[in-house]
């Protein structure tokens, strides 16, 4: 499972002209998922989040994470990430999840999060989305559960 965070002074997402989630002061994370992830991938990704200290103390020091500044999150399904672009001009996605399988998935870790964090919102799964994201810093991290 991939997964693109940033960390957001706003971020939104529209489908079809209306707001399906919108969020202040938190995360935007766009979640790829790849064949052979389960659950397992959603424990570590997921825990890695909301626990990553990416947000800033009194200080200014990166130092506090999402849980710990009370912020909110947006969760994005990004079929496009696990794509291959090493070769060629068109990208391959044999890596992607079976869209079923996909979906899923998607919508556990969205469950689960909503466990973690007081204000999760999210997309649309295959949904043509349209995002704003404020990205605050700006800081971003690419996370891959394989790695964890």
């Amino acid at each position: 499972m991939l997964a693109v965070i940033q960390r957001v002074s706003s971020s939104s997402v529209r489908i079809e002209g209306r707001v399906a989630g919108e969020i202040g002061k938190g995360l935007n994370v766009l979640l790829g998922v790849v064949k052979d992830d389960t659950q397992s991938d959603i424990d570590k990704l997921l825990g890695k989040i909301v626990n990553l200290r990416i947000f800033p103390d009194k200080k200014g020091k990166m130092n506090l994470s999402l849980i710990d500044v009370s912020g909110s999150m947006l969760v994005i399904s990004q079929f496009t990430l696990p794509a291959n672009v090493k070769r060629g001009r068109r990208p391959s996605f044999d890596e992607s999840a079976d869209p079923k399988i996909a979906n899923d998935l998607y919508e556990k870790f969205i469950e689960l999060a909503k466990e973690l964090v007081l204000d999760v919102q999210s997309g649309e799964f295959g949904a043509k989305m349209d995002v704003s994201i404020q990205n605050d810093g700006p800081v971003t991290f690419i996370l891959d559960s394989k790695e964890l």
